[in-house]
């Protein structure tokens, strides 16, 4: 079974490899001649491609719940904080969510070849950690201009993809951003890992579950409070989800 999973896996990487060279360059030529959503929705089609790839390649499934706590409105604001374990959340959830999505994510990512030049020409947020005090600034300022016109913010408040059963530090960037602009946040546990484990090469087939959490508002709270309420959450889901990992 190891073998035909790692079969799998080279095959999906090798999709995903001859696909995102000549989308990448299509994004790049189409960026000075079309509207930031138009490339927004270039690139979550290519993302597609790697997701549907993925379940037909490597078989893994998503099972989505709580679509209802979704806010309604095609300028409803929403801050996105989600349990971080695989590669498998950031391709799967802009070919989820009906709204187009910005990642809050390091700058060093736009230099990787052909995926990093194509992000930087869509309107997300990437910020140099090196400098905390700016790059929260830029969060707040940008991140208020993107709720303004109906994009939603994703953030990872772990920061980091974390191991199948495991909790890192949740760090009060995405509830701050909430508070300063008073979007809702929604909190969204993730069990990507029991199929595409971190840094693992082979992947596995089976179902990965996105559970929506409730909106929880965030006018008038403080940072470290609501962040406390949103790891609550998704970590008890975790453990709901996942049992076997949290023994």
């Amino acid at each position: 079974m190891i073998a035909v999973n790692f079969l799998r896996s080279v095959l999906h990487l090798l999709v995903m490899v001859v696909t995102v060279i000549p989308w990448a360059l299509a994004v790049i030529a189409a960026s000075p001649f079309v509207s930031s959503t138009t490339l927004y929705w270039m690139c979550a089609n290519w993302l597609r491609v790697a997701v549907h790839s993925g379940t037909f390649i490597l078989g893994i499934r998503n099972r989505v719940s709580g679509w209802e706590n979704l806010p309604v409105g095609s300028t409803a604001p929403a801050v996105l904080l989600l349990k971080h374990q695989s590669t498998w959340e950031t391709f799967a959830m802009p070919t989820l969510m009906p709204h187009p999505l910005a990642y809050v994510f390091k700058k060093e990512l736009l230099y990787v070849p052909f995926f990093g030049w194509a992000m930087g020409r869509l309107d997300m947020i990437h910020i140099d950690r090196s400098k905390r005090t700016q790059a929260f600034n830029k969060v707040v300022e940008q991140g208020q201009r993107l709720l303004d016109q109906g994009t939603w913010v994703i953030m990872f408040p772990e920061g980091t993809r974390i191991p199948r059963g495991e909790k890192g530090v949740y760090k009060t960037g995405g509830t701050r951003l909430a508070v300063a602009t008073g979007a809702p946040v929604i909190p969204i546990a993730v069990s990507s890992a029991k199929c595409w484990p971190r840094k693992a090469f082979i992947k596995r087939p089976g179902v990965v579950d996105f559970v929506i959490g409730k909106p929880i508002p965030s006018q008038g709270r403080e940072a470290d409070e609501l962040m406390r309420e949103v790891e609550a959450w998704i970590e008890a889901e975790m453990r709901r989800l996942d049992p076997e990992a949290y023994r």
